[in-house]
């Protein structure tokens, strides 16, 4: 049985081609189980001094309060948590990733919670879980020189623990068995 927490990104609904690429590859995946995430559909917050400074706050210590600027957060760990397959679908916007997938990587990144510092350096504690990633990049090439996007997403995933990850350009998913 595998989950398959999908994610996309784009501010496109109709006609984006990540969606499209990420349809045809969870059709592929054939999960038991499917989480959606739609950042187009969740008002992210961007992170602010309140979260940063309750997120360093141990979990026994934490007030009510202290739980609700957490609650976001959590609640996408969660759903990281539960998954086998984290699938993304990443539109490229100004060689960069969409503001609203930052504020999901930057909700995600939790020190003590997707990962910890050690004396040999930070460690990711997500290990076992699988990344796919499809990237609509115009006219920018998937791992052009100004694509600044997949890299710093393949960064933070492999920072929070996921080292299996693939990366596919878009149009070649969707070009897939049309020939």
């Amino acid at each position: 049985m595998t989950t398959v927490l999908h994610i996309n990104a784009s501010g496109t609904r109709n006609g984006s081609v990540s969606r499209a690429a990420t349809a045809k590859l969870l059709q592929t995946l054939a999960p038991s189980r499917v989480i959606t995430r739609d950042l187009a559909e969740t008002d992210l917050p961007h992170v602010d001094e309140a979260w940063i400074t309750t997120r360093l706050i141990p979990q026994d210590a934490l007030t009510d309060e202290n739980r609700a600027v957490l609650a976001r957060s959590d609640a996408l760990i969660a759903e990281i948590g539960a998954a086998d397959v984290i699938l993304v679908g990443m539109p490229m916007y100004n060689f960069g990733m969409p503001a609203a997938l930052k504020a999901w990587v930057d909700l995600i990144a939790r020190p003590k919670v997707t990962f910890a510092y050690t004396e040999n350096g930070p460690v990711g504690l997500l290990e076992g879980k699988r990344a796919i990633v499809a990237v609509a990049s115009g006219g920018v090439p998937v791992g052009a020189p100004m694509d600044f996007a997949t890299p710093h997403l393949e960064q933070v995933l492999r920072f929070i623990g996921i080292d299996d990850i693939t990366v596919h350009g878009a149009k070649e998913v969707l070009a897939e068995n049309e020939a």
